[in-house]
């Protein structure tokens, strides 16, 4: 069988993204050709959503994070703070793949070269007690020296006050 759309879940080098492509498929391959050479071969999975990527297929930068784990980013963070380590397990966690989160982790641990430890642990906090989860907003933070105001108290939650006025109808109303 031989189409021209690619099965969405083979990978092909990262230059021929969103090029045509034909693909030729059989019960154990699947083979994709960019203008009649063969730029990929894949063994045929039939998990459904599963991914098949071949690691020289990506991006050299992407390819450097295949180094990495969770684990391992998790004990950096560790060496920052407990934070720090809290909000790096919360991006991960927080991705459907914890892949997707290592650029932002690996980010935020950076910032600790360029702001120090103690401030990155502060940013940290702030941005876990907000729900923040992205490198962005640990960067903004320190860029505006936030991680140097106290953080807000959690107190009790203010309630809306009721409003008294003639339009109003009361229980008996109803009845």
């Amino acid at each position: 069988m031989v189409s021209h759309h690619p099965p969405r879940n083979y990978s092909v080098p990262h230059a021929l993204v969103h090029e045509q492509v034909d693909v030729r498929s059989t019960a154990l391959t699947v083979e994709i050709f960019h203008r009649e050479q063969r730029v990929a071969a894949h063994l045929r999975s039939h998990a459904r959503g599963k991914h098949t990527k071949i690691t020289a297929h990506m991006p050299k930068a992407h390819q450097q994070h295949r180094e990495w784990s969770p684990s391992r980013i998790v004990a950096w963070a560790e060496t920052v703070g407990p934070q720090t380590a809290a909000l790096v397990a919360a991006i991960l966690a927080s991705r459907p793949h914890p892949e997707q989160g290592y650029r932002s982790c690996l980010g935020i641990l950076r910032l600790a070269r360029r702001d120090g430890a103690t401030r990155l642990e502060a940013a940290c906090a702030r941005a876990l007690a907000v729900g923040a989860r992205s490198y962005r907003h640990v960067d903004a933070v320190l860029k505006h020296g936030l991680d140097r105001c106290p953080l807000p108290e959690a107190g009790p939650v203010p309630t809306a006050r009721s409003v008294v006025h003639d339009q109003l109808r009361g229980p008996t109303y109803y009845q």
